[in-house]
């Protein structure tokens, strides 16, 4: 009896050794890449609010997360690398800022889960199969809106009505860029508009574009998405207002910087959201089977002081329809 006893506790106490030694196991903790073509300071909304996206769902970063970035500064050339090291670091998701970003990720790894932010065309870019389903290893958000360029078109007349010919600046290999261009066209014959599109392919050629639209005496301009001109948005808002020009951007992030106008999706809220993608991912969703989501609200940011400056007023009735006005 009293070696039964023995075997038993010994027993007992292995058991509770083993138990003890699980639970001092450390607990894996994720790593999240972030990636994208910009640099650290344009893109430091969009990043915080990727992180409070996180915080919101309870991962907190350096505590039970940890997010490796990636910023290519503007140099698109150098997004393969940079994608390719958060492979070699085994990150369990890749959360990527931007199309061309996510084609880096996608050529990198076709294991990774990927989490668009906020890419153009997706489906078009040949990223994912269809929107609903997107299949593969990527899913996210799309901020492709059909007719959003007649709307900013439309929201310029408002402001200048007898404009006549508008500078339009892009990048055409930024994936979207020849869509949204062609929907310029189309809106532009509507209105009677005549456009002057200048390819800005790097910040080098930015002076040179304004010079161009200076020389050509047009009355708006209207900017494109792109990864090279939001690295250089505060430059861009610089000489548009150096050049007393009505404006309308992308998105927001401009007009906070000093721009006139934006019309479009709220680029920095879809990455708060991207955050819920990454979480359904480590809790075990496969990408393919998460609908690529598309914009549902567009919101119009007005800046007054910059309209004060350029001796611009902005009628009453779009104040009124504006979601946000910067005084």
């Amino acid at each position: 009896m009293k070696k039964k006893i023995t075997r038993l506790a010994v027993c007992a106490l292995l058991f509770a050794l083993c138990s003890s030694v699980q639970a001092q196991q450390p607990t894996k903790i994720p790593r999240i890449g972030f990636l994208t073509a910009v640099s650290v300071s344009s893109f430091a909304g969009r990043t915080e609010a990727f992180r409070q996206g996180l915080r919101e769902l309870g991962y907190v970063e350096g505590k039970n997360i940890v997010i490796e970035y990636r910023y290519g500064d503007g140099k698109t050339d150098r997004l393969n690398q940079l994608a390719d090291e958060l492979v070699h670091n085994k990150v369990d998701v890749i959360v990527t800022g931007g199309a061309p970003a996510t084609i880096s990720a996608k050529d990198a790894t076709r294991t990774i889960p990927i989490v668009m932010a906020s890419d153009a065309d997706p489906v078009g870019s040949g990223i994912v199969t269809s929107l609903a389903r997107p299949g593969g290893n990527i899913t996210g958000f799309s901020t492709l809106a059909t007719e959003i360029g007649g709307k900013r078109l439309e929201l310029l007349k408002e402001i200048v009505p007898r404009l006549s010919h508008m500078a339009v600046f892009g990048t055409s290999t930024y994936p979207g860029n020849a869509q949204a261009l062609n929907e310029m066209e189309v809106a532009a014959g509507a209105f009677g508009v005549k456009l002057q599109y200048r390819d800005i392919l790097d910040p080098k050629e930015i002076d040179a574009a304004f010079r161009e639209a200076s020389k050509a005496r047009v009355g708006a301009v209207l900017v494109l998405a792109s990864s090279v001109l939001l690295s250089q948005r505060t430059r861009i808002t610089d000489l548009v207002l150096k050049n007393r020009s009505p404006a309308i951007y992308p998105n927001g992030e401009y007009v906070e910087d000093g721009g006139l106008m934006s019309y479009g999706p709220n680029i920095v809220d879809l990455f708060r959201r991207a955050a819920t993608y990454v979480d359904k991912i480590l809790k075990g969703a496969k990408p393919g089977d998460l609908p690529v989501e598309q914009p549902t609200k567009f919101e119009l940011v007005i800046n007054l002081k910059t309209a004060r400056q350029i001796g611009l007023t902005i009628p009453a009735n779009l104040l009124l329809r504006a979601d946000k006005v910067i005084k």
